[in-house]
């Protein structure tokens, strides 16, 4: 069944392969790394970035109109909409926690504040209640406004929509 010589012709083949593979591996580095030395030139053109805060300000903040002008034009209709993305992990009942807190009166609740919920503790070294100014810089970028929280979300990059977003838990207050 098995004769020496077709031991022969794969292990030739094998070979044969190997040496294609590193031929190819010494083609691309060669192409790719012209100079030969790793990171030792000097980069052709340089874009200037300036520092950003990472305490979920900084310049974007700035760059947005003021919370209270939002709010004033704020649409509710719209933020219940929007909100649709939270209830996969926030429930808007009393005492009904989902993977993530209720959201019941949460504007102006205090910071972590809920029985029964395991919290990071990370929101509590930037805020102590969840203010409309508070919440929408936390709805901007969560990672970003609380470095160390839990909440796995990207945040909502319009204003408008964290600003209609606020109007909508503060209208199911009650």
């Amino acid at each position: 069944m098995f004769d020496t010589m077709t031991i022969t012709k794969a292990v030739g083949a094998f070979c044969g392969a190997f040496l294609i593979f590193l031929l190819g591996g010494w083609a691309a580095e060669a192409l790719y790394h012209v100079g030969g030395g790793h990171g030792e030139e000097e980069q052709a053109y340089v874009i200037d970035v300036p520092e950003s805060e990472g305490s979920g300000g900084g310049e974007a903040a700035a760059e947005d109109p003021p919370v209270e002008e939002l709010l004033a034009s704020a649409d509710v209709g719209s933020g219940e909409r929007i909100f649709g993305k939270c209830k996969a992990c926030h429930k808007l009942e009393a005492g009904a926690n989902g993977t993530g807190p209720t959201l019941h009166n949460v504007v102006g609740r205090p910071v972590d504040s809920i029985d029964g919920y395991a919290y990071s503790g990370a929101l509590e070294k930037v805020a102590d209640v969840w203010t409309p100014e508070n919440l929408y810089h936390f709805l901007k970028d969560p990672k970003g406004y609380a470095p160390g929280t839990k909440m796995g979300f990207a945040g909502l990059p319009k204003p408008e929509d964290r600003a209609n977003v606020i109007a909508y838990l503060q209208s199911t207050e009650g």
